[in-house]
């Protein structure tokens, strides 16, 4: 893989490190071939890479500066839309030469179908890897128009792969009975129903665990988040959301992967939604590359 050559509008700013030399390597997979409400999540990462030059490298919330880490932005992933195993092949593929090549994928979707193959290919490396999902959705279903594979499924195949005690839910407020039941009531994973509070907790019980991490933006609340294919209203504030990235700065965990999904930068006209994935995106990132620097300090 190469650096992206193209002008500023095509590559996150402070994210212009060679692949070589990048520790964290971002890329879109504009998917949304199951998509069953409101499709256009495949222009996520087009539309955000223009607003992430509002931001500034510098988040005073964790006190790092994306001009001190290694991270690069290899462009969008280019995918053969319309065949949906060939897409997830292709992201498969992506996905497993950046991690053969010792760097944490971080993807942008795409529905949350895109998870699966990104996910595989860190699991064939770190098979003992926990997962943790924010989402305003259980995604647990066994299949979907008539569909195993599908973004309303995407999380039950990722437990087909880890099974029990290894997946670890926030935020989820609709889905079916039988999913909720899958979660609570039989203990496949465990699931924390319309906030996020003990997420602290867990990230604690995860000390030096390797974790991925998937995050569906339709966690956040449509009032603050209208941008998405299936909005559900009752979901956390960004205010509320923040606090994970220090969370995860001052943890022990290791993140060997990530990935956020499910922008629709369409249907808000305001584009607040894209800048909110901005700012996500932008906080991640500096997290993780910390917590890669914090580990090459520690050895």
């Amino acid at each position: 893989m190469k650096t992206n050559k193209f002008s500023h509008i095509s590559t996150f700013m402070g994210m212009e490190t060679s692949y070589e030399d990048a520790e964290v390597v971002v890329f879109g997979a504009g998917f949304d071939g199951t998509t069953s409400n409101r499709p256009g999540t495949r222009f996520a990462s087009s539309a955000m890479r223009p607003e992430f030059y509002g931001l500034e490298t510098y988040s005073p919330i964790l006190d790092l500066d994306l001009e001190d880490f290694k991270i690069c932005d290899i462009g969008d992933l280019e995918l053969s839309i319309g065949n949906t195993d060939k897409v997830l092949e292709e992201i498969y593929i992506g996905t497993k030469e950046i991690v053969n090549d010792n760097k944490v994928p971080f993807m942008i979707g795409g529905e949350h179908l895109v998870t699966l193959p990104a996910f595989k290919a860190v699991h064939e490396k770190y098979d003992d890897v926990f997962v943790i999902h924010f989402d305003a959705h259980t995604d647990l279903r066994q299949e979907y128009n008539n569909n195993e594979n599908s973004h309303a499924t995407v999380i039950k195949r990722v437990w087909d792969i880890v099974g029990d005690n290894r997946i670890f839910q926030f935020g989820i407020r609709s889905g079916t009975k039988e999913e909720f039941e899958f979660a609570l009531k039989d203990k496949h994973t465990y699931m924390e129903v319309e906030t996020i509070n003990t997420f602290k907790d867990i990230i604690n019980k995860l000390d030096g665990k390797n974790i991925y991490i998937t995050i569906d933006l339709d966690v956040l609340d449509p009032s603050i988040f209208p941008g998405t294919g299936t909005p559900e209203p009752g979901g956390v504030t960004y205010r509320e959301f923040r606090e994970i990235f220090t969370i995860l700065k001052e943890s022990n965990t290791n993140i060997v992967g990530l990935d956020i999904v499910e922008l629709s930068p369409d249907y808000d006209s305001t584009n607040v939604s894209t800048v909110v994935a901005c700012k996500i995106l932008r906080e991640l990132s500096l997290v993780t590359a910390d917590n890669i620097k914090s580990k090459r300090k520690v050895r």
